[in-house]
C-alpha cells in the first residue's frame, strides 16, 4: 500500500479473518462460528449470521473453504473447513492486520514518523 493508498474496505475484512482464523483450529458450522466470535471477543466482536453466511459462501465459492453437510442429532448442518488457499489466505490477512494494527497502535500511543509498513 503506498501513502496515498486508501483502504475502504478496513472493517470489512474483519469477519472474513475471524472466520479463517476460527476454521484453521477446527471445522465449524455457521452459528457456531458466530458464537464463538461473539466469545472469543468478549462480545467486543458481535456479528450475525446475516454477516457470517455471506462471507462463508464467499470464501467456498473462491475455494478457501470447503463445506460438508453432517446431520447432527437428526438435523443434518454444514461444516466448513480451510483449504490450503485459505491457509493462504488466512497468513496474507494476517499479516495485514497485523501491520494496520502496529500503524493504529502506534498512532494511538503518539508516535510520530512511522517507517512505510511492508
Amino acid at each position: 500500500m503506498t501513502p496515498r493508498d486508501s483502504n475502504p474496505s478496513f472493517m470489512n475484512g474483519v469477519p472474513e479473518l475471524l472466520i479463517l482464523q476460527l476454521l484453521q483450529q477446527q471445522e465449524m458450522y455457521g452459528y457456531e462460528i458466530v458464537q464463538a466470535i461473539r466469545t472469543r471477543t468478549g462480545a467486543v466482536i458481535a456479528v450475525g449470521e446475516g454477516v457470517v453466511y455471506p462471507v462463508l459462501h464467499n470464501l467456498e465459492r473462491d475455494g478457501a473453504l470447503t463445506a460438508q453437510r453432517k446431520p447432527v442429532n437428526g438435523r443434518s448442518r454444514i461444516y466448513y473447513s480451510l483449504t490450503p488457499a485459505g491457509a493462504r489466505r488466512l497468513s496474507d490477512l494476517s499479516t495485514t492486520w497485523t501491520n494496520l494494527a502496529t500503524a493504529i497502535q502506534h498512532i494511538l500511543t503518539g508516535g510520530q514518523h512511522a517507517q512505510p509498513l511492508a
